[in-house]
């Protein structure tokens, strides 16, 4: 049952994700596809966990926010992706009023908790090239568990914003998302609400959370720079730029493709283009971290050696 009557309106229990595409072949390859790329987010991301959590090489502050970067990345990934091969396989994929907040909640805490973590991260760089010699006390394991639940404070929080806001739109039909999951967009498309505070004020607190940790990334990197280009040895210029690399990399892909969703003008593009880009944020992204981490990283790459060459010693 999709809805019930309340008065002179029919309010809305239940909704209808319209998914990517109606294309019986297209949702074929479509499957295909993205069920690889979640079988590789998965393996890279738990492998990434997994490794750092048992080479003790790796038990150093970046490494530790880098997994609870894999970690959110799965999650978020996770949120959103086994629904949407869900429905490439049905005629109707229908989710429940309260299912749609639990996903749209969900795809909030894990996605602010990837922008605040990288936040960190460029915080952590920051200290570690810029005050080397202050690292272990700022960077201290109390300050690091410190940081992380301040991300995950202010990622319930912001996800609380929608899910309040959610609760706040009525909606009394149409029921059909334009998207493949919950996103707040489309829903506020479909709300009869009047009132329009319910549709801003997620918008300004997501809006808050991507220019402060913005903010801090840039400025942090700009001391960063600073300090690499004061160096002397090249060499020492080259590691230390190195270590930024895969980082920057990382905030790129996720700050562009967020940018493009949450500050470009609505109309600058279709919902279609929008639904494309999400796939990138939300599935893509998820998967290209790791590699990127592992590509990039020389510790990484020699913490997987020693487990390979274990095994094979085994």
């Amino acid at each position: 049952m999709d809805s019930l009557w309340d008065g002179n309106h029919t309010a809305v229990t239940g909704f209808i994700l319209l998914g990517l595409t109606d294309d019986p072949i297209l949702k074929v390859i479509l499957f295909m596809i993205i069920l690889c790329i979640y079988l590789v987010t998965v393996s890279g991301n738990l492998s990434t966990i997994i490794l750092i959590s048992i080479s003790p090489q790796l038990h150093h502050p970046m490494y530790f926010f880098l997994s609870q970067l894999a970690f959110a990345d799965l999650c978020l990934s996770t949120s959103v992706t086994p629904n949407m091969l869900v429905n490439f396989l049905v005629e109707r994929n229908s989710i429940s009023y309260h299912g749609c907040v639990t996903q749209l909640g969900s795809g909030a805490v894990f996605g602010t908790a990837e922008c605040l973590l990288l936040a960190i991260m460029a915080y952590d760089r920051f200290v570690a090239i810029y005050k080397p010699l202050f690292y272990s006390t700022k960077m201290s394991t109390q300050v690091c568990v410190q940081l992380l639940i301040v991300a995950y404070v202010g990622s319930f929080l912001n996800a609380s914003s929608f899910a309040i806001c959610y609760y706040f739109l009525f909606f009394c039909g149409p029921n059909r998302v334009n998207h493949f999951f919950c996103d707040f967009a489309p829903l506020v498309e479909l709300s009869c609400s009047e009132s329009s505070i319910p549709a801003v004020v997620p918008s300004f607190t997501a809006g808050s959370i991507v220019v402060c940790t913005v903010f801090v990334i840039i400025v942090s990197y700009m001391y960063i720079l600073i300090t690499i280009l004061k160096m002397r040895s090249k060499e020492g210029r080259h590691k230390a730029f190195s270590t930024c690399t895969a980082h920057l990399t990382a905030v790129s892909l996720y700050f562009g493709t967020v940018t493009f969703i949450y500050v470009m003008p609505k109309s600058s593009y279709s919902t279609d283009q929008n639904k494309v880009v999400s796939v990138f944020y939300m599935v893509v992204i998820p998967m290209l971290n790791p590699i990127i981490y592992s590509l990039r990283n020389n510790d990484i790459k020699g913490a997987l050696k020693r487990v390979f060459l274990k095994k094979i010693i085994a």
